[in-house]
């Protein structure tokens, strides 16, 4: 039974709740907008996943979208293209104060977006009809990526005439492995579907549709909170390092990390189950 999160209400943007005991459901909520994003909901955003991951009676999140049309259809142009938009050229003609703001404005913008990954949860996105642009950069930030099979995905940035600059390109070549077909879409913006989404490994399940997506995403999220946060954190944490360093660095940090983590009573609360033979109950983190 879906329950309320507590401390999460005041959030405009993102409806949060509790589908199960220690898992955490973000939605995105702007559905008549297909769920486009604009300054405000990425830094909203940003919050909530930043709460999410010290909040102790959290241990695994999903995060989809509202509406049956869009997961989303990246960003809100015309919002980013008015006033102080993140594109918009207004309040100044000199072309390096225009280059400072706007690239605080990016370093913002990816700060938001990356708090998915930062997140100490692991997080679970379901992703559902349109998926372009800034739906593969948050996408790419997530632990575990699963769609429904109406799943249209596109780097859609270089038809407005920008590069991708929120993290698909730093990324995606790391998720996939597969630079060929990285540089293909990327650079031709073309769409690609669940299946293909499915052959590259760029998610690893494809469901019949957004509800069945859901519930399999919701399965894998109370699975993972059953474990030990000490342990599930801390994977999350080498896993991400490991991506980013080599073997003998990462063999160094493990070993540093568990120096520490290996004190927790998890350890043996959780060999203690396995002899008895019953289900383990650990303290929150």
């Amino acid at each position: 039974m879906t329950t309320s999160l507590d401390g999460y209400a005041s959030f405009k943007y993102f409806l949060i709740s509790s589908p199960a005991e220690y898992v955490a459901h973000v939605e995105i909520n702007r559905p008549e907008k297909l769920n486009a994003f604009f300054e405000d909901m990425w830094l909203e955003m940003g919050r909530v996943f930043g709460q999410l991951s010290h909040d102790p009676n959290v241990r695994a999140v999903i995060f989809s979208a509202v509406g049956e049309r869009a997961f989303s259809s990246g960003l809100d142009v015309q919002a980013a293209s008015q006033g102080n938009g993140v594109l918009s050229p207004e309040g100044t003609s000199d072309g390096s104060r225009f280059a400072t703001r706007a690239r605080r404005h990016i370093y913002e913008f990816q700060d938001s977006i990356s708090a998915i990954e930062k997140c100490e949860k692991p997080v679970i996105v379901v992703m559902h009809g349109i998926s372009i642009g800034l739906a593969i950069d948050m996408s790419c930030c997530a632990d575990v990526r699963i769609c429904s099979k109406d799943t249209k995905f596109s780097v859609k940035e270089v038809d407005i005439g920008l590069a991708a600059d929120i993290g698909t390109l730093s990324r995606l070549p790391k998720i996939v492995g597969n630079h060929s077909w990285v540089k293909e879409v990327c650079l031709s913006a073309r769409f690609f579907d669940a299946d293909e989404a499915l052959a590259v490994g760029f998610v690893s399940r494809v469901l019949e549709n957004k509800a069945k997506a859901i519930e399999a995403a919701m399965t894998l999220a109370a699975l993972i909170a059953s474990k030990s946060p000490v342990a599930v954190q801390g994977t999350k944490e080498i896993l991400n390092h490991s991506r980013d360093n080599s073997v003998a660095d990462s063999l160094r940090y493990t070993a540093v990390w568990n120096s520490a983590m290996l004190q927790s009573n998890d350890l043996s609360t959780a060999m203690l189950s396995g002899i008895k033979k019953t289900k383990p109950r650990f303290e929150k983190l």
